[in-house]
């Protein structure tokens, strides 16, 4: 059983906890993930650690309340515990080696980068990020970003903070403008980083994403995962998350990512019928 030392609401239906995994803790890289349980018989999910402190043995997650399951998570509170936490899965990422760095997240997937940026910017390489939500009040991690990045831009659909748009706008903008990148790391919706690794293939720069499919084991056994790259089959639990997004085929793993969804929603529907609800 693993405890939940913090909770916090970081937007609407997008939560942090941090939890109590000395393990995890004490192994964990930026870019690896944890498969949890919230109780027993429950079902599996992968979560992508947004940070990790070793010697005090805590992990934190965020994640989005969009199915049961992180529905059910997101109804524990500071004291109560998860049933199973396990990890670090996946390989950590290739961050070494850089000068200029430039971080790309959308919506949820600001909390993963935020480990690579820190761990870069203590490397002492160069990292400008951009973070791109649908408004204000979805903008996460800012101010920690903030501290350990060289320049922040944002980026809201709406337009009510930041500059309004997408966040390729302002990486075309950044190109445009003579700024000079080694990498560009990019996590997100599925449709954010075929878009943004479509512009940064006609630039030439190389990018990096992080593949967040449907996943049931993380050892590579179910073969669930799986993401088609360079053409040739890979596990985004074992070979991943991390892939080269040029090599990516987005639009496979895009229909992959919605097998479910008729599933989903009827279990939801039929939970809040039993719970009393109404539809």
């Amino acid at each position: 059983m693993y405890k939940i030392l913090e909770k916090k609401v970081l937007a609407p239906a997008m939560k942090l906890m941090r939890i109590h995994a000395p393990l995890v803790a004490r192994k964990a890289m930026p870019g690896q993930f944890i498969i949890l349980r919230v109780m027993e018989g429950g079902e599996r999910i992968p979560l992508t650690i947004a940070d990790y402190n070793p010697s005090e043995g805590w992990v934190t997650i965020i994640f989005q309340e969009v199915g049961e399951t992180t529905r059910d998570l997101g109804r524990l509170e500071e004291g109560d515990y998860i049933k199973d936490f396990v990890g670090p899965l996946g390989r950590a990422s290739e961050l070494d080696g850089f000068d200029s760095v430039l971080c790309i997240g959308g919506g949820v997937g600001t909390a993963p980068l935020y480990p690579q940026i820190k761990y870069m910017h203590e490397k002492g390489t160069k990292v400008d990020v951009i973070i791109g939500a649908r408004s204000k009040d979805y903008v996460i991690l800012e101010e920690p970003i903030r501290s350990n990045c060289s320049n922040l831009y944002i980026a809201t659909d709406d337009g009510s903070y930041g500059q309004k748009g997408f966040v390729t706008d302002l990486l075309k903008q950044l190109i445009e403008s003579g700024k000079k990148y080694d990498h560009i790391i990019a996590i997100g919706p599925m449709i954010m980083m075929k878009m943004v690794c479509k512009l940064t293939k006609e630039y030439g720069i190389p990018t990096t994403v992080s593949m967040n499919p449907i996943m049931v084991d993380g050892t590579g056994m179910c073969g669930g995962c799986r993401v088609s790259v360079d053409g040739k089959i890979k596990y985004a639990c074992v070979d991943g998350p991390d892939f080269d997004g040029h090599l990516v085929d987005f639009d496979e793993a895009m229909r992959r990512s919605q097998m479910y969804k008729q599933e989903e929603q009827q279990k939801h529907d039929c939970n809040l019928l039993r719970m009393g609800g109404e539809l």
